[in-house]
């Protein structure tokens, strides 16, 4: 999972390589009432679905039919009301992805079952939503640092396959770094809106390709 910089530009994912430690993106959900958790999952469909750029704090209130204050109570301002959903976005979707490969003991279907699986939690992205993450860093960040946390957990899971002999004994840093790359690319939707896939397609395509190439 890759994203954009305020710049701009559009930031590739850190190294994956041995020197680099990874940070295990939030599982377990902040101490919220029911009541704080429901508008919570309702504001990220919201954002992930329209983008938040263009949203003001009464707009959003009015959108999720609350009060400014209900949304204070989740962040004390618009910005980190956005990074607080983005970063709960990737909770969800981190427990998803992982729990798609819990009880996968083929090193090959297990990378497949990763891939797909993370082209299945991205799909609710908006381009505008992409657009908008471009111009906001911290959320930005937010997003790479998702991005990097998957291209190193594929990384481990080439190792293991190399080591037990089901998966060619090819450079792994590398192979992932490509992976990242390619993940990269697609949720960039630019090459692929040009080979008319959609991003759930690319992903299992990848997949598919991985495999192929890696399987002994």
């Amino acid at each position: 999972m890759a994203t954009h910089t305020g710049t701009g530009r559009t930031a590739r994912p850190h190294s994956v390589g041995g020197a680099v430690q990874r940070t295990a993106p939030q599982r377990t959900a902040p101490q919220r009432t029911a009541r704080q958790a429901d508008l919570l999952t309702r504001l990220v469909a919201l954002v992930t679905g329209q983008g938040f750029a263009t949203f003001t704090l009464d707009e959003l209130a009015a959108r999720l039919s609350c009060s400014k204050t209900t949304l204070y109570a989740l962040a004390p301002s618009k910005p980190e009301l956005v990074v607080t959903a983005v970063k709960e976005f990737f909770r969800v979707a981190t427990v998803e992805v992982e729990s798609a490969v819990v009880g996968e003991d083929d090193a090959a279907r297990r990378v497949v079952a990763y891939l797909r699986a993370v082209g299945v939690a991205l799909t609710p992205l908006s381009r505008r939503f992409m657009d908008d993450l471009a111009g906001f860093g911290p959320a930005a960040a937010v997003y790479r640092d998702n991005t990097a946390y998957a291209a190193v957990r594929i990384r481990e899971m080439l190792v293991v396959g190399i080591r037990a002999g089901a998966l060619r004994p090819v450079n792994a840093d590398f192979v992932a770094e490509m992976i990242a790359s390619t993940m990269f690319e697609i949720q960039r939707g630019e090459i692929f809106e040009r080979l008319e896939l959609t991003d759930a397609q690319a992903y299992d395509e990848l997949a598919t390709f991985v495999v192929e190439t890696l399987t002994v």
